[in-house]
């Protein structure tokens, strides 16, 4: 299998995936590409949230023109999402894009392709190619007889082979499926049949609820195989939701250090503080402390406190109305309740002093 310590170096703008490099994080604008204003605002505030590469629609020529105006503005690489007009993808490229995404099967065939990799080749901007459980052509689905990792993955490669029969391997994987298992499978197997980079999600996840689930565990077990060199967790929810769940993801694999990490004690009988309340205005005060790489306890009791709080940096621990400052497991000193945020605060605040 291939690993992405191995999968081959691809520059997209300024930044690089695949050959080990970080895994980035991208999203996707939700605003009219046309509305230049709206756009750059979005992006601006997406990359403030961790985003690293940043795609836009492009169904129309007037969305492919306003790229120009829209990279002009931002400082991460931009993406055009192109579907069935080859043209689009033509003018997405003469206009900025640092990348472009097609599937090659729906933009009017051979020689459509052969137009869009010739302009790729005269700018050297990589090709990401797509192809998702619900695109897959009548012939895979005929001899498959249903949507199936296999299925995916010929197809992907099908249409790989039409961008490398042109001379061109600047070239970016994405497969994707809302069916979890399919959808791992799909990208173990694929990659033990390619070096190109492989952009990993799961598509159509649902809401913000069901599919950060579902994104954690597919996310989860196909980043913890050493596959995949970009990603996304796809949400019907805001944009900045999608960043914050895969720095989670990543932060959590120990994929990238992303600032600080926070745990909690699930509620008991024991609990004598508003636990709930409090570890979500600790998780809510943290993201502020980005450039710390510390772990933060919240613990419902002093009974158990202090020990479950030994391996974090720091923590606090309730009590009957009061509550602990704990350090390294040991107690720094006790509280009423609602002393405890603003003393855990504190000590963020002036950690790198101390």
């Amino acid at each position: 299998m291939l690993h992405r310590e191995s999968t081959k170096v691809i520059n997209i703008g300024d930044r690089r995936i695949g050959g080990g490099n970080p895994i980035l994080i991208q999203s996707m604008t939700n605003t009219k590409t046309e509305n230049v204003k709206d756009t750059v605002s979005q992006i601006r505030q997406l990359q403030a949230a961790g985003c690293d590469i940043i795609r836009c629609a492009v169904p129309t020529m007037e969305a492919a023109k306003a790229l120009k105006d829209i990279k002009s503005q931002i400082n991460i690489p931009l993406v055009a999402d192109i579907h069935f007009d080859y043209r689009l993808a033509i003018a997405a490229i003469e206009n900025g894009a640092d990348k472009i995404r097609i599937n090659p099967g729906n933009i009017g065939g051979v020689d459509n392709v052969r137009a869009v990799v010739s302009k790729a080749k005269e700018r050297n901007v990589p090709i990401r190619v797509g192809v998702n459980s619900g695109s897959l052509e009548k012939s895979i689905l005929e001899k498959y007889g249903k949507v199936t990792a296999e299925g995916i993955v010929e197809s992907a490669l099908d249409k790989v082979k039409m961008i490398e029969d042109c001379d061109y391997d600047n070239i970016v994987i994405s497969i994707k499926s809302s069916d979890v298992p399919m959808c791992v499978a799909a990208h173990k197997k694929m990659a033990e049949c390619t070096k190109y980079p492989l952009h990993v999600g799961i598509t159509e996840s649902g809401t913000l609820y069901s599919g950060n689930i579902k994104s954690a565990v597919g996310l989860g077990i196909i980043l913890n195989e050493g596959i995949g060199d970009t990603i996304r967790v796809s949400l019907t929810g805001a944009p900045e939701e999608e960043i914050r769940s895969a720095k989670k993801i990543l932060s959590t694999l120990g994929l990238r250090k992303n600032g600080i990490s926070v745990v909690s004690c699930p509620t008991c009988g024991r609990t004598q503080i508003d636990l709930i309340g409090l570890a979500n205005k600790v998780e809510k005060m943290v993201e502020k402390y980005s450039d710390l790489n510390i772990k933060v306890a919240v613990m419902g009791c002093v009974v158990n406190g202090p020990g479950e709080a030994r391996e974090a940096d720091i923590g606090i621990a309730g009590g009957i109305g009061e509550g602990l400052l704990i350090k390294k497991g040991e107690i720094i000193r006790k509280m009423p309740e609602s002393e405890l945020l603003e003393a855990l605060e504190n000590e963020l605040m002036h950690w790198n002093e101390r």
